[in-house]
Formats: C-alpha cells, sequence, structure tokens
C-alpha cells in the first residue's frame, strides 16, 4: 500500500471509527482471476478414504457422506472455486441419504457404481456412471442404493453464489424419503426428446433449472461420436457440447452450466482461458491439463479445478472424456463472461 503521509494514517484512523475507510487505500484485486489455485485430486488416492469415511461415520450420523474437494487457497470455506462447491459422496448397500431441500442448486455426476436412485420432486431415478443429475433449488431430493456395492458420485453446488446473496435456505422432510408423485423416467420422457409438452409452464428466458432430472451418459456420448463425425475438433477444447435445459435453450441451472467433452488420442490443444470457474471429472481415458504454469496428470475419475483467467491447454495420449461443471451460467446472465485463446 503507498505511504501517503502522516497526517493522511491520521485521517484514515480517524474515518475508520465511523466505520468509513478511503478508497484510495483499498487492497482489493482489480484485475480478471481469483487468488484460487489450479488443482487436481487423485481419485485412486480418493477412494480409500471414502471407504474409510464409510467405515467411521453411519450415513444416519452425517446424513450426507462426502468428502468435500476444497480449494488450497480456500480452506475452511468448502468451496472448490470462489463460486463452486465440489464434494465426492458415498452411499453404501441399503442406506437412504434423507430427503431435504435448499435454496442451492445442485447437480450429481456419478462416478463409480451401479445400484443408486435419486428422487427428486416427487420422481425417482436410476444413477449409472457418467449421467449427469439435476436437483433444481428448494426440491425435495433424496438419495438411495438399491443395489449391492458401493456408488459414488460428485456434488456439484453453486452454495458459495448462494451465500454471497445472503440467501442460503434449508429445510429437513419430516421422513427419510418424499413420496413418490410420478413414474421412473417421467421427466426424460416429457422433456428429453427435442420436443416439449404444449401446455410446459416454461417459457424462453425463464430462469428455473431445466425439467430433465437425468441425462444418461449413452446419449451424450453417442451425441459426441456423431458431432466427431460431422465437425472438425475445436482446436482448444476437442469436441465438446452443453447440456441444455430444453425449456429454453439455456444452460441447465440459472447459475450453472454444465458440458461433456471428447478429447481423441493424440489431441495437443491451443491455450485458452475464461473468466469461469470450471471443476472437471474425467469420464474415460488419461491425458494431461496445463493450467497456467502448472501440469497435471489425469486419469478417469480424478477431479481438477480450472480457475478463472488461467490459461488452460489439454494434451489426450488416449481417447478421453471429460465432464465440467462451471459458473458460465452465472456469468453470462450477468454479462461478465469473457473468454481468450493464445495466438
Amino acid at each position: 500500500m503507498q505511504d501517503f503521509g502522516p497526517a493522511l494514517a491520521a485521517f484514515s484512523q480517524e474515518i475508520s471509527a465511523q466505520d468509513l475507510m478511503p478508497l484510495w487505500e483499498r487492497q482489493a484485486r482489480l484485475k480478471p482471476g481469483s487468488s484460487c489455485v489450479p488443482a487436481l485430486w487423485q481419485y485412486q488416492r480418493m477412494r480409500p478414504l471414502l471407504d474409510k469415511a464409510a467405515q467411521l461415520i453411519t450415513k444416519k450420523q452425517a446424513e450426507r457422506r462426502v468428502l468435500v474437494l476444497e480449494n488450497p487457497s480456500l480452506r475452511g470455506s468448502t468451496f472448490i472455486a470462489n463460486s463452486l462447491y465440489c464434494g465426492l459422496q458415498i452411499i453404501l448397500p441399503g442406506e437412504v441419504a434423507p430427503s431435504h431441500r435448499h435454496s442451492p442448486n445442485a447437480l450429481r455426476f456419478i462416478v463409480e457404481g451401479e445400484g443408486a436412485y435419486t428422487a427428486v420432486g416427487g420422481e425417482r431415478t436410476m444413477m449409472s456412471p457418467g449421467d449427469f443429475i439435476v436437483t433444481p433449488n428448494w426440491a425435495w431430493h433424496d438419495h438411495g442404493n438399491l443395489g449391492n456395492e458401493p456408488v459414488v458420485w460428485m456434488d456439484g453446488l453453486d452454495f458459495a453464489i448462494v451465500a454471497l446473496f445472503g440467501a442460503m435456505f434449508r429445510e429437513d422432510y419430516p421422513h427419510d424419503s418424499h413420496p413418490l408423485t410420478r413414474q421412473d423416467g417421467d421427466a426424460l420422457a416429457r422433456y428429453g426428446s427435442g420436443l416439449l409438452p404444449v401446455n410446459t409452464d416454461a417459457t424462453p428466458g425463464q430462469g428455473t433449472a431445466t425439467p430433465v432430472l437425468r441425462y444418461p451418459y449413452d446419449r451424450t456420448r453417442q451425441a459426441l461420436e456423431q458431432l466427431s463425425q460431422r465437425a472438425d475438433a475445436d482446436p482448444a477444447q476437442g469436441y465438446k457440447l452443453r447440456y441444455v435445459n430444453p425449456a429454453n435453450g439455456g444452460h441447465p441451472f440459472p447459475t450453472m452450466a454444465a458440458c461433456m467433452q471428447w478429447l481423441p488420442a493424440g489431441f495437443n490443444g491451443k491455450a485458452m482461458r475464461s473468466s469461469e470457474n470450471a471443476v472437471y471429472s474425467v469420464v474415460e481415458g488419461c491425458g494431461s491439463v496445463v493450467v497456467g504454469e502448472q501440469r497435471f496428470a489425469f486419469r478417469a475419475r480424478d477431479t481438477f479445478v480450472v480457475p478463472s483467467w488461467e490459461y488452460c491447454r489439454f494434451e489426450a495420449s488416449e481417447s478421453c472424456v471429460l465432464f465440467s461443471y462451471s459458473d458460465r451460467a452465472a456469468q453470462q446472465a450477468l454479462g461478465l463472461l469473457r473468454e481468450e485463446r493464445a495466438a
């Protein structure tokens, strides 16, 4: 901070007693990016810790048995980036995570295991690896495992954005499970075909979450393959598709975008950067990503974060698929999103 001399220092001390501060002494960051750092979490290291957590604490005690991926620069915050939360949740056979609802939007990305379900707003949806699951804000939801093996998924929420506005609300349902009022697959049948029921109450531009609860991985993978047969790979991102709210063509959430991308074997991408904060989960294959000045080798089921305005460059030693979610939707809505590609 610049030294303005004893008179101004005394003045600053004087007005501090009135809960004032001089703008010329501000230390806030006035440039793109944040204090967040790039980081990668190896699944092979996290998986035994999830098992240990399952041994040490019951689902009833923990309610949600989650290990939070916390950015090294934000310890104590529970955030993986300034605007996003990320955790890995494990649920054992026969367990139920009790029903509740909250004002933050949530997504689930299934990492490992079969047999688990989520029930959202009265509809139960089974979950398989690679599926993208939507939990809109203030929707009752519970999870259970009807299978014979543990199931692990990534939780992604806009906690930080909601907390910024002081709009964090939460409510527990009086029973473990909320009543089911719709058949399994109802939302996908109604809204997942590229057509909408004529009586849908969603209108273009409406700031609500997608009515589709589950985006199956097999459909997404097929769409990527079809794209690769009809278009050239993007020099920086390979073949990349964003998940869409079919009611308005926007992002799945008013605050968060979600994408899936395929990097062909041998892909050597160009560097680019964006003002969005993005979290990636590796679905298939292995490769590496250079974020800023750091290189991370990744393999299937690893998680990494790319903070705002850091150059990012992908390399794929073999064919690989990446799921990601980010605060792009919120930044676009506010007119803040910027992108830049390296020359």
